[in-house]
Parts: C-alpha cells; structure tokens; sequence
C-alpha cells in the first residue's frame, strides 16, 4: 500500500494555497514506512518499523495513523519540527530550541477493532471501514488459490449470489484533543522522572510532547487569521492555552537538559528563556539535590552565565545575588569577577562578595580586573582608604587593560549597536571625580577594542555630567588613538566645532583645565601639525581666559595639520569676527589652506604687515615661489610709494627684493622694476641678481 500526505503548510509562511512553506512526503510498504521532506530538496526524516503489516496509512500534521487487520496505531510525526524551523530563523540559536527532525518516532496508542479495510482522516477525526468476514483467514487464503487456478485451467461459471451477505461497519473515532494528549504524555513523564531523572526515555518523551504542542500552535495561528467574532474569540482563547502548556513544557525540557551531560547542557538556555521563567523561577528549579550539596547542573551554569553576561533589566534582589555569588564561588570561582560586574547584580551584599574574591586572590593569584573588582565593593562600602590603596596597587596602563578585559567595570550595555542604551557604574562615576586622566584613558581603550561605540561613549561622559569638559579630552585622545578614517573625520569635525564654540562664548564655559594642552597634542597627535611661524606674529600676548587662549591654539593647530577638512569648518568659521587678529588669522588661515594666497597677501598687508614676509617665507615655496614678484612685490611697490614713510612696508620691500633677486635672472629682474623713476633703488638688488647669474 502507498499513502502520500497533503502538503503541511503553514499561514505565516504560505504565499499562497499552491505554495507552501512546507510540503511531506509519506511512502509506507506493509512492514515500514518512510516521511520525507520535500522542502529545499528530498530529505528523509523518519522511518517506520510497523510490528505487525499494515493495510493502509495516512498522515495528518499530528500524528500518522496506520490501519492493521484489527488495530487502529497511531504514531508521532516530524512536520512540526520541520516547520518550526521555516517559521522562526531564531531556533536552534541561543535564544529558542526545538527537537531535531532526526528524533526517533514512536508509538503512541492502539485501538482494537475487526476487519479494518480502510481509513481517512478529516480535521480531529479518523474515518474506518471494516467489514466482518464469514470466513477464517485460511479459508480466505485457500478461496483465493482455488480462483486462481480457475482463471488457468476452465472457462468459469457465473457465481451464485450469496445469501449472506459481509457486514460493513463506518467508525468515526474522535482523536484525543492535543491537550489532553499532552497532559497524559506529562503524566506518563512524571514516572519516568521519579525513576530516572536524567534519562534519555524522559527527555524523549517531553520533545514528543514539544512537537505535538508547536503543531498545534502553527495551526491555530492559521485558524486565528481566518476566524471571525466568537470563533476568533475561542481560537484565542484556546491558543492562550497551548502558550501555557508550551511554556511549562519548556521548563521541564530546561530542566532536563539544566542538569544533564555536558554534551547537551547549552540547550537549558534556550528552553528556560522559551519558558519565560525568570532567573529566581529558574534557580529555585536547580537547588542542589540532598545527596549532591555544592552540585550544579553543567546547563543551570551555562544558563546562569549567560544570563548574567547579557545586558538585561531585571535587577537580582540582594538575597538572589547574594546567592548567584555563593553558587559561582562553589562552582566556578573564576567567574566571579564577571558575575559581580553584571548590572543585575547589583544589590549583591558587598561585604560578603568581598571575603569570596578575598579567597579567589589567596587561592588564584591577584589580577588587575579582581583588583578593580574589590576596589568597586570597596567603593560601595564607602571604605575610601581601602579603595584607593587597591586602585594604587597598579600602574594606570594595567588598570587601563583590567577595563578591555572586563568592560563592565566601567560601564553596563557596551558594545553592539551604537543606539543600545549604556550607563555609566560606580565606579566610573568616582574615576570622573578622583582619576579622570584614567576614566578618559580606559574609554578610549574599549572604544578602540570594539567594546563600546562613539555615541555610547558619549552618552557615558553625558550621563557623569561632563559633555564639555572630560567628554573634549576624550575626544583628543580618541583622535591620538584612532586609526579609522570615518572616526577620525568625526572627531576632528566635533573638535573643531568645541574649539570654535568656545573661542565665541562671552564667558569661558568652564573652569576645568584639558587633561592635554595645546602643545601636548602637537606632540603626540599627527592631525595637530606645528603652528605656522607667521601665526606668532598674529596671536594676542594675552586674551580673555586661559580656555580661550587654548581653543585658539588647539584651533589654529588643527587648521595647521593635514588631517582637517577646511570646507567641513568654514561654515562655523562665519560666526568668528575678523575684527581681532586672532579671528584675522583663523580665517587667514583657512584662505591660505585653500590655495587663496593673492587675497591672503593683500589682508595681511592691510591688516598686519608685520608678518607679511613670515607668512611669504613659510608659505610662498615651491610651485608658489612666483607669487613673490607676480603678487607681493607689486603690493609692496604700491603701498610703498603711497606711503613712503612707512617703515614696515620698506622692510617689508627691502626683504622680498632680496628673494627676488636670488630666484630671478637678470632680465625678469629688470622687467620688474617701475618706470616711475625709482629704479635706483632697485640697482643694488639688479647688481645682486647679476653677479648671482654670473657665478651660477
């Protein structure tokens, strides 16, 4: 005999009826049978071993049901397991489990009848045939050899009609509700679980009941999208049911594997999460057992573990944490420094903790992240001595590296994406009042070590209070240590916007002094190159404030280096006044970096004529040098012959004609002098260029 399903097909999944998400294949023989998947490719999923032949099959999402001579056999199906998986990308990840389509099938009941010759399935109900034979099997068997002979050797004669006639029966069996079903597989798991906790038989029986539970639920999603008013009413009700049962189903699946073989123990995770327990739910299931005291599950650990390693809301109460540290202080010591960083631990007792890492460090060795880890209890514990003794223990680098290693000591939702909350702790909070040069420095390390973003880090120093002070300092020494150029464009952007934002405040906006100066940066960080000579010329001996003589400096510095995009500043150089020389030479500046030198000459000579040839000396070179006699010397002539008793201006001319005497031949030379009668003054210079040539 041959069966094959109808496709099992899910409503979230199908785009329409002639395509499904899923589709099986069911092939059975009289002794086995055999489910395939037809999803992506042919896939085996199951086979069937039949105890007695099997006159006829048929498949429904629930279970297959198989007719006998005399016995109606249900067995359990892999669809649900293969069409959980299409659903949900999350299964079979940390976050949900389901059990595998390789799980091996079993029986689940039998019911006895007579003469069974067909079978159907509609909705919850399975339609028999059967009839009653007059005849024993033998007698059957021996009829049917004698036909056969008949049909060979003679003409047949026509059959008389039988006065009696076989009685045919019509069953229609309503299946055990999926519920119920579920509920008699809970109780049949409880003596399983009295006689052998741990065993593979209880684990396999609550995946059956999983699988029967998933499938009833990707099928009322389907009934819930068509219902309507009370139907729709019941459906939810009804679905609300299956989520209960499908989560205590979970729970008993963590359970399970909570203290089962290491091989399998990660799969308490997803289980528990797919329970909804909370973690006090989840640790009171996973006691020690009386004769075990100090024993724990290898999968309550792993689930403790990640439970605490995860960024979550769910603050522990002082009683749950104090517990949390006596379970990871018996089983795993090592962890004890991450579990007490977890920011749902924070209630924990901190003197309590405080004698278990006391232990941890006579017992493993003193580490920089234990170190920092007491020095926090210390802190809470208002114990200031003590905490300062233990932050001096060592030097500021390896404090720095105690941070890459365990990031939550600082700060708690680091890391991922840049929208992801953080918060700043403690102990961050004191280091921004006691140690800022280390707070800026251990924020710069986990920002260059991909454990906290730009933004977040940002919206730590935000939180501390301090965006316009230890929030700039740490954004100078993100930009000393970045090396990507998308950060480094913000960075110098953001800086450069701070510089200008302060350089126009009435009044200094803070009193707090830069962890780096102005010449510190020039340094140690490439992208603040060397003030130009010219720039000392223009800078004021004194200005409003110490701040203010900073941002100008550090301003000019970064206009100066080769990093900074002079069109992504000059917008927000417009708010600058010209009318000091300070504001001149930003803006003098930001001309000369844009190749602007002609007009750059002509302000200067109006505005300072003093640095007129510092700025031709530094700037004019190279594939500029021409702009000496083709722009400069021309001004000077002018200015000078409007004002000859300026003596800036015939310095100014003495000096430039000297360069140009040196760089020129003779006859340019002489092209460039005036006809209004003052070429004696040139002659000297003439003379100069002269010789030059002739030695050259």
């Amino acid at each position: 005999e041959e069966s094959v399903s109808d496709n099992f097909s899910l409503g979230k999944q199908s785009v329409s009826v002639d395509e499904p998400a899923c589709m099986f294949c069911f092939f059975s023989l009289p002794t086995a049978g055999h489910l395939y998947s037809l999803r992506g490719g042919v896939e085996h999923l199951s086979a069937y071993q039949y105890p007695e032949k099997v006159l006829q099959a048929v498949l429904t999402d629930h279970l297959l049901q198989v007719i006998t001579k005399n016995a109606l056999q249900s067995f359990t199906v892999r669809c649900a397991a293969v069409a959980a998986r299409v659903e949900d990308p999350y299964i079979d990840t940390t976050m949900k489990a389901c059990p595998p389509c390789s799980l091996e099938v079993c029986a689940l009941r039998m019911q006895l009848f007579i003469g069974l010759r067909s079978v159907c399935a509609y909705g919850r109900h399975v339609i028999l045939l059967s009839t009653a034979d007059t005849e024993t099997p033998e007698e059957t068997e021996r009829h049917t050899q004698r036909r056969g002979l008949s049909k060979r050797w003679a003409i047949s004669s026509p059959k008389e009609t039988s006065t009696v006639g076989h009685g045919w029966n019509l069953y229609v069996v309503d299946t055990v509700p999926p519920l119920t079903l579920y509920q008699e597989m809970v109780e049949y798991s409880q003596r399983y679980a009295e006689n052998n906790p741990q065993g593979l038989s209880l684990r396999h029986l609550l995946g059956e009941a999983h699988l029967l539970l998933r499938s009833c639920l990707l099928e009322s999603s389907e009934r819930q999208q068509g219902g309507e008013g009370a139907r729709k009413m019941a459906a939810q009700m009804h679905r609300e049911e299956l989520e209960e049962a499908f989560r205590q189903n979970c729970a008993q699946l963590g359970d399970s594997f909570s203290r089962g073989s290491q091989k399998d123990c990660h799969l308490a995770l997803p289980y528990y999460r797919m329970s909804r327990l909370s973690v006090t739910e989840v640790m009171s299931r996973n006691r020690p057992l009386p004769g075990c005291p100090h024993s724990y599950g290898p999968g309550f650990l792993f689930y403790l573990k990640h439970y605490l390693l995860e960024e979550t809301d769910q603050i522990l109460c002082q009683e749950d944490a104090d517990e949390v540290t006596s379970i990871f202080s018996q089983s795993e010591p090592s962890m004890l420094v991450s579990v007490c960083a977890s920011p749902c631990m924070m209630n924990v007792d901190p003197a309590a903790t405080l004698q278990m890492l006391q232990h941890l460090e006579d017992t493993s060795g003193v580490s920089v992240p234990l170190t920092i880890t007491m020095a926090t209890m210390m802190l809470r514990l208002g114990n200031m001595a003590r905490y300062t003794e233990l932050m001096e223990r060592h030097a500021e680098m390896l404090l720095v590296y105690g941070f890459i290693e365990e990031p939550r000591l600082l700060l708690h939702g680091g890391g991922g994406d840049k929208h992801t909350q953080v918060c700043p702790t403690a102990l961050a909070r004191q280091l921004a009042d006691s140690q800022p040069g280390l707070l800026v420095a251990g924020m710069v390390a986990l920002h260059e070590n991909s454990k906290v973003q730009l933004e977040q880090a940002d919206h730590i120093f935000k939180e501390l209070g301090c965006e316009n002070t230890l929030q700039v300092d740490l954004w100078e020494a993100m930009l000393m240590a970045s090396s990507r150029d998308a950060v480094i464009q913000e960075l110098l952007f953001r800086l450069a916007s701070v510089y200008i934002d302060r350089l126009t405040a009435s009044e200094s906006p803070t009193k707090h002094k830069s962890l780096k100066s102005a010449d510190d940066l020039i340094s140690s960080c490439s992208h603040y190159g060397a003030l130009y000579p010219w720039l000392t010329v223009l800078n004021p001996v004194q200005i409003s404030s110490y701040q203010h003589w900073e941002a100008l400096h550090k301003l000019q510095s970064l206009l100066c280096g080769p990093s900074l995009s002079v069109g992504s500043v000059a917008p927000l150089l417009e708010s600058l006044s010209e009318e000091t020389l300070w504001g001149f030479s930003l803006h003098l500046l930001c001309a000369t970096r844009r190749g602007h030198y002609g007009r750059s000459i002509e302000q200067l000579l109006d505005r300072c004529p003093q640095a007129i040839i510092a700025y031709a000396n530094h700037q004019l070179q190279d594939k500029h040098m021409a702009l000496w006699w083709q722009k400069l010397l021309p001004e000077l002539c002018n200015r000078t012959r409007a004002t000859a008793d300026n003596s800036i201006l015939l310095g100014a001319l003495k000096e430039t004609l000297v360069v140009v005497a040196m760089e020129t031949s003779p006859t340019e030379f002489l092209e460039l002098i005036p006809d209004d009668g003052t070429a004696s003054y040139f002659l000297p210079h003439l003379l100069t260029c002269s010789q030059r040539h002739l030695l050259a």
